[in-house]
């Protein structure tokens, strides 16, 4: 397994082995002890998957005071994820990084508590996996938008199908220090 840092504190790009054969192939997608030996010691608590077809947008959700810790994988597609920095006081604050994740490279994203997440789903029908550090809250979700003019995120879908809840999200610069974590990680990761 081969994990990297992205460009923002903590977002990192898991590369698990994938086995591939003439009967198709095989990945071990969660390994408690794999995961702490790369210095990612996470108890997860649910588990949670999306199906969306060619062009949908979700997010930018986060949780906060309740935050969550993700791990990030796609079962049959490929989408463009979105992680944004919402951590008051971080250096990083409003920064956000774009990956494609697809079913075929089997790569996954962990995502630490403090950053907004969301993704679009590039192929006809993306079906999209991510584990949890905590329950579903909903007194502690919050929103932002999608298209927020402020991150200028470069959404690489024409015309996206979003919901309603994510069409009327907040600017990250309308959320009050009430609605942001601070900007220390809870606990460093090793790489």
């Amino acid at each position: 397994m081969k994990v990297t840092e992205l460009g923002l504190p903590g977002v990192l790009l898991v590369e698990p082995r994938l086995f591939r054969d003439e009967r198709g192939a095989f990945v071990e997608s969660w390994s408690a002890r794999r995961f702490a030996g790369a210095g990612l010691e996470v108890e997860f608590v649910q588990d949670n998957v999306s199906w969306s077809r060619r062009g949908v947008v979700r997010g930018l959700h986060y949780q906060h005071p309740h935050g969550q810790a993700k791990l990030i994988s796609v079962l049959r597609g490929e989408v463009w994820d979105v992680v944004v920095d919402v951590r008051r006081g971080s250096p990083t604050f409003g920064q956000w990084i774009g990956v494609p994740l697809s079913a075929e490279s089997g790569h996954q994203l962990f995502i630490p508590e403090g950053y907004a997440h969301g993704f679009a789903a590039l192929s006809e029908e993306a079906i999209f996996s991510y584990k949890c550090s905590r329950y579903y809250d909903p007194a502690s979700e919050w929103t932002i938008r999608w298209d927020d003019p402020e991150l200028k995120i470069d959404w690489p879908v024409e015309d996206p199908i979003v919901s309603e809840k994510d069409r009327n999200g907040l600017r990250l610069s309308e959320l009050g220090p009430e609605a942001l974590p601070d900007g220390l990680l809870r606990k460093p990761l090793v790489c």
